[in-house]
């Protein structure tokens, strides 16, 4: 029996990152992962949805070619080679992953695995003494009553990761993250997207006026949605939703978010999705950070990214959220130089201040997932809009954008 400081279980964010910084203070480490390193965003979520966003905006750019000054003929996209190229970039990821976990001292073990107790981890080769164990085994596709995963007519955001052929038309239920993000992957594609959401408005963890600009735009795009709305009954893969109306898709895309895998366990620590909170890699990567080396976080302050364009990014208080002591200031993307040599004029970036502090922020942009960086280290660190005032923003960038907010506060 093989002796180890720690044991963990999966290969996700949490646990290769908890992996690879115990390893570098010294540890003995053993890694158990029963199937990919990587985990859901690697495999099943971030990694392989922003490949198939990419090609789709590429696409949908060329097919605007003209207003650039550029012209094609036979403008046209073989799906075949999406997948294709979303397989080999989740491959290269996973392979430099692969490396990177094996040079830092890390054992890994490619096994389904079970704590015994507090010092034991089994699998179907043996059993593994270890002083502390780490679950980080993530999650899995929420599923909703009446809408059980078949991989054929209904499917999760794993299933439609493995789609072979696009569909003519789709209904998406949920509008959260997956739900806006699929939308946009395929209308881009030129499918015939429908999106259902039970509340009365798209994205709704969203600040309102983000939701409500996030609806405008799918308009514009031919995106149609029904909301404060659900699904009455299936006939013969036509879908009666509860406001009498009819759609008939090729599939349905369940997105109504992900679950942990795992239950709270008395013999470990657990990280990630596994603990049932927030469901991001970069909270899961920090949560390990913060139980390895001790590094304080917020998490109030985690912020939230949707990708495609524009990107939406958030953190911190709503509009909703607020009374009357908020001061509320907001600029379109519109106003910017860069906007429209980029010819993305579309959104705004939006701060919401009381005092002399930062309490939160709103941003639909092209580069929202950069942007809303500078409103995390101001508010992560407790700095003020006259600290901020003293940063010289480069011309023209979208960031200049947070600048002129300032100097209007």
């Amino acid at each position: 029996m093989e002796n180890f400081d720690y044991g963990i279980i999966g290969g996700g964010p949490a646990g290769y990152t908890a992996g690879m910084l115990l390893a570098k203070q010294g540890y003995s480490v053993v890694l158990f992962e029963k199937d990919k390193l990587g985990g859901t965003c690697l495999n099943r979520g971030c990694i392989p949805t922003k490949s198939f966003i990419h090609s789709s905006e590429v696409f949908a750019t060329l097919m605007h070619a003209g207003e650039y000054g550029i012209s094609f003929d036979n403008i046209n996209f073989d799906f075949s080679k999406v997948v294709e190229k979303k397989d080999k970039t989740v491959e290269k990821v996973r392979k430099a992953l692969e490396l990177s976990v094996k040079n830092s001292g890390v054992n890994v073990i490619y096994k389904e695995a079970h704590i015994v107790d507090k010092n034991t981890i089994s699998t179907n080769e043996g059993n593994y003494r270890v002083k502390n164990i780490i679950s980080a085994c993530g999650s899995k596709p929420r599923e909703l009553k009446g809408l059980e995963f078949d991989g054929e007519f209904i499917l999760s955001s794993d299933d439609i990761l493995n789609i072979k052929q696009l569909p003519k038309k789709v209904l998406i239920v949920g509008s959260g993250a997956i739900g806006i993000e699929w939308a946009r992957i395929l209308s881009n594609f030129g499918v015939d997207v429908c999106i259902l959401e039970a509340c009365e408005r798209l994205l709704p963890i969203a600040d309102i006026e983000v939701s409500k600009r996030i609806e405008r735009i799918f308009k514009q795009k031919g995106v149609k949605f029904y909301l404060n709305n659900t699904i009455k009954e299936i006939k013969d893969k036509v879908v009666v939703l509860a406001n009498g109306d009819t759609v008939a898709p090729d599939f349905i895309l369940s997105a109504a978010g992900r679950e942990a895998v795992c239950a709270n366990d008395s013999n470990c620590k657990l990280l990630g999705d596994a603990c049932g909170k927030i469901q991001l890699a970069h909270f899961a990567i920090h949560q390990a950070a913060e139980l390895v080396l001790g590094v304080p976080y917020n998490k109030q302050y985690t912020p939230s990214v949707i990708y495609g364009e524009p990107e939406i990014a958030w953190m911190g208080l709503r509009e909703q959220d607020c009374d009357e002591s908020y001061t509320i200031k907001k600029l379109p993307v519109s106003a910017l130089g860069k906007a429209w040599c980029d010819n993305s004029i579309e959104g705004f970036i939006k701060v919401i201040t009381k005092g002399n502090k930062i309490h939160g922020a709103h941003i639909i942009s092209k580069e929202a997932s950069a942007l809303i960086h500078t409103f995390l280290v101001a508010m992560e660190n407790n700095l003020s809009i006259n600290d901020l005032k003293k940063c010289c923003f480069a011309h023209p960038t979208y960031s200049e954008a947070i600048y002129e907010l300032l100097l209007n506060l």
